[in-house]
């Protein structure tokens, strides 16, 4: 029987939900439990351990290596991680650790051209904290206490990568994974210049790096990527940018998948749908209806969610696209509205008064047509026994008159909001309302599409849809993320897996996936965009023209597209995709 591998993950987002890899590594934390002698290691900040972390005595041969290193003043923590699978978890407290920083830098210059001359706290904290790591792996090596022939230190970015290269000036046996979610310096380009497809293997990575100020992480990446056993990268689109920038080509694609059996079945989907679909209809209502009324019967609500990042999550050409398709459907003067929500939370300082005061009139008005709607019931049912025709006067004029005081204190005069919230910079100068002045969708009586940045977490407590995120995507029709820079991009996944709907581009590392794939032409469930190589007066018409064949949909041809949505997202399940971390694991020992 093959002895199982021991596989240290180390990650800045182990117990610390802050991004993307968070999602990573906890979806698959329960397959490879499964599959291996498992422990996640992370840093130990207090509050956010305090909700995911069990904590409890370590096993013998962990328990002697925590003692050995806390007399470098660095505490660590074994627990359980409060996730699916419950795999057991190393917490390290190592900003007291006793190491010369200095010393340390200078070893990373002298044997890997890490420049660190200039860095604050933002490079230095993990730096040590995976220092540490290492520290603590050489330990258990040192003492016997674990196989390394059998050991495994998977380490994900540059925060981590320190680790590996701790081991590799140890002369450890251990051996090595390293990857790469983004390049630092792909990501800030892609954020400052916004030229990476353009101009990549044009440019000299060292000048580039430093002009941008990233040449510390920089060196930190491409060293990590170099010394380990077997690096890797989640999408062949950013295999192909690292391979350029860190100058090794990935051995492996480590593509990000879910574990679907967190999600909905396509009929449980359509179950809750209807549910979040009349949450939002509800917000729909009190946000629009006190300046004018449309048809929620014939309405569709697009989303995007994310970063606020304008261009590299493409919410610049989406704002454009629906511009057009705006003045499509009013020429048309077509009965279908769209509903466009901006999910992306950013500082605010809290729900605009008008909003609350629109959606405490329009509970007023809904309590008291509850209130009364055992006396209608009761009319109706008796009029329908004793009468041929039905009185059309169910309401009592009482009832009629206190009605029609609450809708006159419910109408406002002006234009909706196009954002839920107050903001900390003044919102005429946000970038997202911006493009919505510059496209016309102001959000008048006459727009067809209906635009709002809400820029709060969907937490389920909001004070507004009060919804979490999930419940949310369940109650859209359709998720769009036409993304410039998106090494994988798992909110069209997520859309997918809950049977929305989804538009992602030929630059995001999911869509590529996707590509890949055999589907009928007419009901794709998932669209990709295509942007590489292509102008942007050209892929923002395809947009538009997506958004346009969406919105003229029949309902059973909607139908379709989520079905076969829902369909696509099974080829992202972590029980498919699991393979490709067994063959980095098993590419370490060739």
């Amino acid at each position: 029987m093959q002895t199982k591998k021991n596989i240290f993950e180390v990650s800045w987002e182990v117990c610390n939900k802050v991004g993307g890899i968070y999602s990573v590594i906890s979806s698959k934390a329960s397959i490879m439990n499964n599959m291996f002698n498992y422990i996640g290691i992370g840093p130990y900040i207090r509050k956010k351990a305090e909700v995911e972390f069990s904590e409890e005595e370590p096993p013998k041969y962990l328990d002697d290596a925590i003692k050995e290193i806390e007399k470098k003043n660095i505490k660590v923590h074994y627990g359980t991680w409060l996730i699916k699978g419950e795999p057991k978890a190393l917490l390290f407290e190592s900003k007291n650790a006793e190491f010369d920083k200095d010393h340390i830098k200078k070893q990373l210059w002298e044997s890997f051209g890490i420049d660190s001359l200039m860095t604050g706290i933002e490079f230095e904290e993990p730096l040590i904290f995976s220092w540490c790591v290492g520290e603590f792996l050489r330990i258990l090596e040192c003492t016997l206490k674990i196989d390394y022939e059998n050991t495994i230190l998977h380490a994900h970015e540059w925060m981590t990568g320190f680790a590996i290269l701790k081991l590799k000036l140890d002369d450890s046996k251990i051996k090595t994974v390293f990857t790469t979610h983004a390049t630092m310096l792909g990501r800030s380009i892609s954020s400052n210049t916004k030229d990476l497809y353009e101009t990549l293997g044009n440019f000299d990575v060292w000048q580039r790096a430093k002009q941008i100020g990233v040449i510390d992480k920089h060196t930190a990446e491409k060293a990590s990527a170099n010394t380990a056993n077997v690096f890797t990268t989640v999408s062949e689109i950013t295999a192909r940018e690292a391979s350029i920038i860190l100058g090794r080509k990935p051995e492996v694609i480590l593509m990000n998948g879910l574990d679907m059996d967190n999600f909905p079945s396509i009929e449980d989907t359509s179950i809750e749908h209807m549910n979040s679909r009349e949450s939002l209809r509800e917000f729909l209502a009190y946000t629009f209806f006190p300046y004018y009324r449309f048809n929620l019967e014939h309405n569709l609500s697009f989303y995007l969610a994310g970063r606020y990042e304008f261009e590299n999550k493409g919410i610049d050409i989406f704002i454009d696209a629906l511009g057009k398709l705006n003045e499509y459907l009013k020429k048309q003067d077509s009965e279908r509205t769209i509903s466009v929500f901006f999910f992306m939370a950013m500082p605010n300082l809290g729900v605009k008064e008008e909003l609350l005061e629109n959606k405490n009139h329009y509970k007023h008005i809904k309590n008291y047509v509850e209130l009364n709607s055992k006396e209608f019931m009761r009319k109706i049912v008796n009029d329908f026994l004793s009468k041929e025709n039905v009185s059309k006067d169910v309401f009592s004029a009482e009832f009629k008159d206190e009605m029609r005081k609450d809708v006159l204190r419910f109408r406002r005069d002006g234009y909706p909001v196009l954002c839920t919230h107050k903001l900390h910079e003044h919102e005429e100068n946000n970038s997202i309302i911006k493009a919505f002045r510059a496209n016309n969708l102001n959000n008048s009586e006459w727009d067809k599409v209906k635009v709002l940045l809400y820029p709060a977490y969907l937490d389920g407590n909001d004070s507004l849809l009060n919804l979490e995120f999930y419940e949310t995507v369940a109650g859209c029709h359709l998720g769009v993320f036409p993304s410039y820079y998106e090494p994988w991009g798992y909110t069209p996944l997520e859309s997918a897996a809950m049977g929305v709907p989804a538009i992602t581009t030929d630059l995001a590392g999911f869509g590529r996936f996707i590509q890949e794939k055999p589907r009928d032409e007419n009901d794709k469930g998932i669209f990709v965009l295509e942007r590489d190589k292509k102008k942007r007066e050209e892929y923002v018409e395809e947009l538009y023209l997506l958004l346009k064949k969406f919105a003229e949909m029949s309902r059973k041809e909607r139908v379709k597209n989520k079905v076969n949505a829902k369909d696509l997202s099974e080829l992202a399940d972590w029980k498919i995709l699991i393979k490709n971390y067994e063959e980095a694991y098993d590419l370490c020992n060739n």
